[in-house]
């Protein structure tokens, strides 16, 4: 007697039905613009990086433009490469690193999630999270990296403290800590429903 459950193998499908599912490919622009954005982001890493390496070197156009890009305004503006500019600049480029893996789990991990699967169970280089990646799963590493990226931020605005107001670390401070339980939240969520899924097919 066949199993009422199991589903036959050819499955008819509306035209409807059909159009909708295909809806999903209308993501792909989204992903190759992110695609393109990824692009921006190495080209400014290598710009960067540039001037900081031109800057230990004694370039003085360098050093403008780390400067520039460093100095808080209406703030005293050193005259060589520091400590606290290279700092500065390390963790700008960490920052975009960060960005650049946030970039990379959207664009990967949302493709397979929502538009199709991408068949790399046996490539060799498949990142470790993808091979169970759902939407869950993306929510809360997405909130992680976000909460990594927050602190590189507040971390910027700690070392030129001096040049901020309060209120200003206060705020920027209060929202890293909103992302923190934000994120401890989606994760708490998404514990108790793993946990009452997993009891209900033991039941």
């Amino acid at each position: 007697m066949p199993d009422p459950l199991s589903r036959p193998e050819s499955v008819q499908i509306s035209p409807l039905n059909r159009l909708i599912f295909a809806s999903r490919w209308l993501q792909m622009p989204l992903y190759l613009g992110l695609i393109l954005a990824q692009c921006v982001y190495v080209f400014h890493f290598w710009v960067e990086l540039k001037d900081l390496i031109g800057a230990a070197l004694g370039s003085g156009a360098s050093l403008q433009h780390i400067l520039d890009a460093v100095t808080v305004p209406n703030t005293a503006r050193p005259d060589k490469l520091n400590e606290a500019t290279i700092m500065l600049v390390v963790l700008g480029l960490i920052d975009v690193v960060m960005i650049s893996n946030l970039l990379i789990m959207v664009i990967v991990g949302g493709y397979e999630t929502f538009v199709s699967r991408m068949n790399l169970d046996r490539h060799p280089d498949q990142p470790e999270w993808l091979s169970h990646v759902n939407a869950s799963v993306l929510k809360t590493k997405l909130a992680m990296a976000i909460i990594g990226i927050s602190s590189i931020h507040l971390l910027k605005t700690f070392i030129n403290a001096a040049a901020y107001d309060a209120q200003v670390l206060i705020a920027q401070t209060v929202i890293h800590v909103v992302f923190l339980l934000s994120a401890m939240a989606i994760a708490y969520t998404d514990r108790i429903m793993h946990i009452t899924q997993s009891q209900s097919k033991h039941h």
